[in-house]
C-alpha cells in the first residue's frame, strides 16, 4: 500500500504537507459525508505511520521480512508496537458513527397546557423513509420547552437509535396570560355589585365554573386570588394559582326610574 499515493502527497512531503492532505483526504472521505469507508480507514492508517518520523523511516526503509509469529529471546514479537501503535491510534482517534438525533416543532393550544395533549408526528429519516410516531406533550409544558423522546430520532446507522427533541410552541389564547405556573385572566363586574357584593360565576381555562365572592366596596381593579386553579408542574403535578382582575362594567340601558334612584342614593351619600 502505497501512503503516500493515498494522501496525494509525494514522498519528500514535508510534516505540514502531510498534516494539510490528511485533513483535506478525511474530510473528503468520511463516512458522515457519505465518503468510502474503506479508502477512510487507508487514510488514517496512511497518516498514523506517515506523521511519526519513526514509523515513516521505517516505511520508506523496509527491513527483511521475519515471520510475524516468531519470538525474539524475550519472547516478543518485534512488530507488536509497531502495528499496535498503529491500530490502536487509529481506534483512538475515530468513534464510531452515531445515529443522528431529529428536532420537531409542535403547536398546542394554550388549553393544552392544563392537560397536555397526545399527538401523531410523521418525520423523515435520513434513510429517506417516513416514521410516524404516537407522543404525548406533557401538562405543563411551556412554549419553548424542549421535550426529550429517546431513541426516536434517526435509525439509518448500525447501532443505537438517535433521540427525537420536540420543542413546545404554545399558542396565544385572548384574555389569558401565564407566568410559570400561574394564570392571570380579566372579569368585567357590574359596578353596582362591586359596591353592595355579590358571587359571580367565573369561567376557568379549563370551561368549569368558578364560584367567586366579590365583597362589598370592592375597588375597580381589584386581583383575587385561587389556589390550585393555575397549570400543573410538569414535575411534581402541583397546580399554581389563579388570579381573577375584576373591571367594572357600567350598566347599559338603564330606565329613567333606575336611574333617579341611582341619584338619590347619591345625593343621600353626599
Amino acid at each position: 500500500m502505497d501512503y503516500y499515493s493515498i494522501l496525494g502527497v509525494p514522498k519528500n512531503a514535508d510534516d505540514k504537507t502531510i498534516r494539510k492532505a490528511y485533513k483535506t483526504q478525511s474530510m473528503k472521505h468520511h463516512p458522515d459525508r457519505g465518503g468510502d469507508e474503506e479508502q477512510f480507514k487507508k487514510i488514517n492508517e496512511a497518516y498514523s505511520t506517515l506523521k511519526d518520523p519513526q514509523k515513516r523511516q521505517q516505511y520508506d526503509n523496509p527491513q527483511p521480512q521475519f515471520n510475524f509469529n516468531s519470538r525474539d529471546f524475550r519472547g516478543q514479537n518485534p512488530f507488536e508496537d509497531i502495528f499496535g501503535d498503529i491500530f490502536s491510534g487509529q481506534q483512538h482517534r475515530r468513534a464510531r458513527p452515531r445515529n443522528s438525533d431529529i428536532r420537531l416543532k409542535v403547536k398546542i393550544e394554550f388549553e393544552e397546557v392544563l392537560i397536555g395533549k397526545k399527538i401523531i408526528a410523521a418525520y423523515m429519516l435520513r434513510n429517506g423513509k417516513e416514521e410516524t410516531v404516537n407522543l404525548d406533550i406533557p401538562p405543563g409544558a411551556k412554549d419553548g420547552d424542549t421535550v426529550k423522546f429517546s431513541q426516536l430520532g434517526d435509525n439509518s446507522l448500525p447501532g443505537q437509535r438517535g433521540d427525537l427533541y420536540v420543542i413546545i410552541q404554545v399558542k396565544n389564547k385572548i384574555g389569558w396570560s401565564r407566568n410559570h405556573n400561574d394564570l392571570s385572566t380579566t372579569v368585567k363586574v357590574n359596578c353596582l355589585e362591586m359596591i353592595i357584593g355579590s358571587k359571580i360565576l367565573v369561567n376557568t381555562l379549563d370551561n368549569k365554573r368558578l364560584e367567586l365572592n366579590i365583597p362589598a366596596e370592592t375597588k375597580n381593579g381589584t386581583t383575587f386570588s385561587v389556589n390550585n386553579y393555575g397549570i400543573p408542574d410538569m414535575r411534581t403535578g402541583q397546580r399554581g394559582k389563579l388570579f381573577i382582575r375584576v373591571e367594572a362594567s357600567i350598566p347599559n340601558n338603564l330606565s329613567e326610574e333606575q336611574i333617579n334612584k341611582i341619584k338619590e342614593v347619591i345625593n343621600e351619600i353626599n
